[in-house]
């Protein structure tokens, strides 16, 4: 399997409080849909796999949303192609290949969101490496 394609169809921000004192975050990856595509774009002797995901942070109570929807493409050999849509059908999604779609989604969705929050003044959603002073 290779990953040969990721973008995004769909970003949305919603802030309606800056009122950060009982805040809670939680974050969200959901995959919607799993489909075979042809390609006259792409040249290439493998299927083509389309999986649709959804990304959401939410602020709570109620104060800003942030939601993402987009595709990643994937290519690999029939077999594989396959017996990932065989899964699918079940609302499984392969474990040998769960991780590395998952973490490219997280990767490119975080990286987006952490410039919205900054654009509309929120909190980030995840810890960032900071740099303390040592004591001697």
């Amino acid at each position: 399997m290779k990953i040969i394609g990721f973008s995004f169809d769909k970003l949305s921000i919603e802030k309606r409080s800056n009122d950060f004192k009982e805040l809670k975050i939680d974050r969200n990856v959901s995959i919607l849909n799993v489909e075979k595509i042809k390609s006259e774009s792409i040249q290439i002797k493998d299927e083509i796999l389309s999986i649709k995901f959804s990304y959401s942070i939410e602020y709570k109570p109620k104060i800003a949303d942030i939601s993402f929807s987009g595709n990643v493409l994937i290519t690999a050999d029939q077999k594989i192609i396959k017996d990932f849509l065989r899964e699918w059908k079940n609302k499984k999604f392969p474990e040998e290949y769960k991780l590395s779609i998952f973490n490219l989604i997280l990767r490119k969705s975080d990286i987006k969101a952490l410039e919205l929050e900054d654009d509309l003044g929120l909190p980030v959603h995840v810890n960032l490496p900071l740099v303390r002073e040592q004591k001697s």
